[in-house]
């Protein structure tokens, strides 16, 4: 195979957990009985990692709770739909096999939390295929710096020339690059604004894992 590693974002991309996501902010607002804006996050700075929007909300909405109390509130939000709702999606479980049969190191960079990761990939029986997570609630950069990619291939021993990150994102694919590595891009329905310009920005892009999968095979040849 062409790469000696795979980085798989996760929300959007191995899960479909976006929705999830509005729904926690959207309850996490109404419980302080502040208004949910129709703009939420249109003026979120760069950099998307979890400590970075926990501290965009507290600005946003001048909040008393620190960073860690606001995360460690979402996280306690989200933990319950990952243990029993999500589910990955399509192919991927398939995809990762594969990866692993042809001892291709696998891990996760994220802008979600560890304990998430760690959780929705334990509930799906998963977890031990990745030999690395990177994480937002990390002291990193969001993408679409690329410092989540580059610290996981550091901790893969895998030069960045070697690695693809498979994203759902156009971030996330700028990311990719801006770390020096290639990016494949899947489609995600609940951010299907961007389409276009993944498709002119990643090197491959997929409606599923599917298709990924049989790209990967089909560049072995």
């Amino acid at each position: 195979m062409k790469y000696k590693a795979v980085i798989f974002d996760l929300d959007g991309t191995l899960i479909d957990s976006m929705g999830i996501w509005l729904q926690v902010d959207i309850e996490y607002l109404e419980k302080r009985n502040i208004p949910v804006p129709s703009d939420l996050f249109e003026d979120v700075p760069e950099g998307n990692s979890f400590n970075e929007i926990c501290q965009y909300f507290k600005d946003k909405f001048n909040l008393p709770d620190t960073i860690e109390e606001i995360g460690a509130e979402w996280t306690e939000m989200v933990a319950q739909h990952y243990k029993t709702e999500i589910r990955l999606n399509s192919g991927a479980e398939e995809l990762i096999k594969s990866l692993y049969e042809q001892n291709v190191k696998m891990a996760i960079g994220t802008s979600n939390t560890k304990h998430l990761a760690e959780t929705v990939l334990k509930a799906n029986n998963v977890l031990h295929y990745f030999d690395s997570i990177v994480a937002g609630c990390e002291e990193i950069k969001g993408k679409p710096y690329p410092d989540i990619f580059l610290k996981a291939a550091e901790e893969l021993k895998i030069d960045t020339k070697d690695c693809l990150v498979i994203e759902d994102t156009l971030h996330g694919v700028v990311a990719a690059h801006k770390g020096g590595m290639d990016a494949f891009a899947i489609f995600d329905d609940n951010d299907t604004h961007d389409i276009e310009n993944l498709k002119i920005e990643a090197e491959f892009y997929a409606e599923d894992f599917w298709k990924i999968l049989k790209k990967l095979r089909s560049d072995k040849l």
